[in-house]
């Protein structure tokens, strides 16, 4: 019968593979290593912070266990016999094996590859991760990242995405949740816009100009209209409404219209002109991640950069109170920041 075959029960045969042979107490043979290295039981057992006894019964059994002399004792220690130095040429070999894969797992832990998939927003995307994304994928060149943009956070339990970068805090309980910072949103202009139709010193001078809305699928924009113009009809000033934060901020930006932004875009070098009308409107960013994904490596840097790069004690324009655009210059310390609308801005 062929040796990869067992023979079964008394009701046939049944096939089967056999188990490869294995050293069985690998702690004992490393044991018979060490103490053929230190050339003494009493030296090994210094070396491993046991008793010579507790050596002697270890090698005791694993000799027992290989069926063969391994070692021959003398007044100056031990030494192999000519089957034990066979077998330490063995173990020695074995150990150099799991030194190689060790080292295999710290190489793997720095060069993290293969793809992680990211869901956020467009407009955080575009304006801000983006610019951050580059610089991230240059020390890490064999990550990919899979980026999907919307407006509805992903199903990360169905395997939508690895990770969730959004504005409404989730509420399952197998997700690992984490406050990034807070969105502060305010009224811009364009320069060019102000020069044209002059510039509001209150929410009720809105009445007389151009406002730009970003709509979503539930109509929120809606809910926040009435609750920052609840007495200026939208027909009247509402020139122009869009779903999609680059092309929202693009509409401001070219003169189209006043219109609510994240102050953040002012610190990226948007250029705009900030009107300080009222109270700002507010939204916490939450990243979100299966509740095992840190044990991946390459998902795990990729949550610690997502924290580092809304970290708000660099960045102002994330923390939980307010700062006015205007002091962006004077707060922000860091080195100048990759411009998403295509100059270098926030010299020190």
């Amino acid at each position: 019968m062929p040796p990869s075959i067992k023979k079964g029960s008394a009701r046939g045969k049944q096939w089967g593979v056999i188990d490869a042979p294995a050293i069985p107490d690998w702690e004992a043979a490393h044991t018979f290593l060490e103490v053929v290295r230190c050339g003494s039981f009493r030296s090994a057992a210094q070396k491993l912070g046991q008793s010579v006894n507790v050596l002697r019964r270890k090698v005791d059994a694993f000799e027992s266990e290989m069926g063969v002399p391994l070692l021959i004792r003398h007044v100056d220690g031990v030494r192999p016999t000519e089957g034990g130095a066979k077998i330490y040429a063995a173990i020695l070999q074995m150990e150099n094996a799991s030194f190689h894969v060790l080292q295999a797992r710290n190489l793997s832990d720095k060069q993290i590859e293969g793809e992680v998939g990211l869901s956020t927003t467009e407009g955080l995307a575009s304006a801000w991760l983006m610019p951050q994304l580059v610089h991230f994928q240059r020390t890490n060149p064999k990550l990919a990242i899979n980026l999907r943009c919307g407006q509805s956070p992903p199903d990360l339990l169905r395997l939508e995405a690895d990770l969730s970068v959004q504005l409404e805090r989730p509420t399952e309980h197998d997700l690992k949740v984490v406050k990034l910072g807070r969105l502060h949103l305010m009224l811009f202009a364009a320069a060019s816009y102000v020069e044209a139709h002059g510039r509001p010193s209150h929410l009720s001078d809105l009445g007389n100009h151009r406002v730009v809305i970003l709509t979503n699928n539930e109509g929120q924009w809606e809910k926040d209209y009435q609750k920052y113009l609840p007495d200026m009809s939208p027909a009247k000033i509402v020139a122009l409404r869009n779903n999609i934060g680059s092309a929202h901020f693009s509409a401001i930006a070219n003169g189209a219209g006043i219109g609510f932004l994240p102050t953040y875009v002012q610190g990226m070098g948007a250029k705009l002109v900030p009107l300080h009308l009222g109270p700002t409107s507010t939204q916490d960013i939450w990243l979100t991640y299966r509740a095992d994904a840190k044990r991946i490596t390459r998902i795990r840097q990729t949550i610690e950069w997502i924290i580092q790069a809304f970290d708000s004690r660099r960045y102002p324009w994330f923390r939980d109170e307010f700062i006015h655009p205007d002091r962006f210059a004077e707060i922000y310390k860091g080195s100048p920041l990759q411009n998403a609308f295509g100059d270098i801005l926030l010299q020190n």
